[in-house]
């Protein structure tokens, strides 16, 4: 469940005007990473693009249920700034952890599994980023890309690339700025 700490934070950050850098994901697909992560056991969330922590709070609150966290990422100093306010007044500090620096750099020293990947970083990124993300995940893993939609020009190889692919079964999800899942299948 969401906690008060968790909800005003969220609220405080839906509230103010979205602007770069950072600008969050919209209300309806964090509730929806929320309701991804929630049911799981121990589940591991690895996200690419933190940002000032509005995605990372929807999945750290869902985590945290079962005993799961979140491994964010993320380049930006202000949003790093922000993002360690935002987790810290959340309360969710212990089920989010961040680590500072470029993606391209920072995934490849990770030598983690996760669940669930979420991305949502800079879109001419996305194809680099899945195939390290990839490495990382086995069988029944989720990744999660966003702005396929909104960003159609940029990403559609990206996602017309995952449903070419015969180890996932990837679909293009209309919710908001657009989402392409990926279940890893082998």
């Amino acid at each position: 469940m969401l906690d008060d700490r968790v909800r005003a934070v969220l609220e405080r950050l839906e509230q103010e005007e979205p602007r770069p850098p950072g600008v969050p994901v919209a209300p309806a697909t964090g509730r929806f990473l929320f309701s991804v992560v929630t049911p799981q056991w121990d589940c591991e969330v690895l996200e690419i693009g933190g940002g000032r922590g509005y995605s990372t709070a929807w999945l750290a609150a869902g985590a945290r249920h079962f005993g799961g966290r979140v491994l964010s990422l993320e380049r930006d100093h202000a949003c790093i700034a922000g993002w360690r306010h935002n987790i810290t007044e959340a309360g969710l500090e212990e089920a989010a952890e961040l680590v500072e620096g470029d993606a391209l750099e920072t995934l490849p020293t990770i030598d983690d599994v996760f669940d669930v990947v979420f991305l949502d970083a800079a879109n001419e990124l996305y194809e680099e980023l899945f195939q390290l993300a990839r490495e990382k995940l086995e069988p029944g893993a989720l990744v999660i890309a966003d702005d396929v939609t909104l960003h159609a020009d940029t990403l559609r190889a990206y996602s017309e690339a995952r449903q070419a692919d015969p180890t996932l079964s990837s679909v293009t999800v209309p919710l908001d700025r657009g989402l392409e899942l990926s279940v890893v299948l082998a």
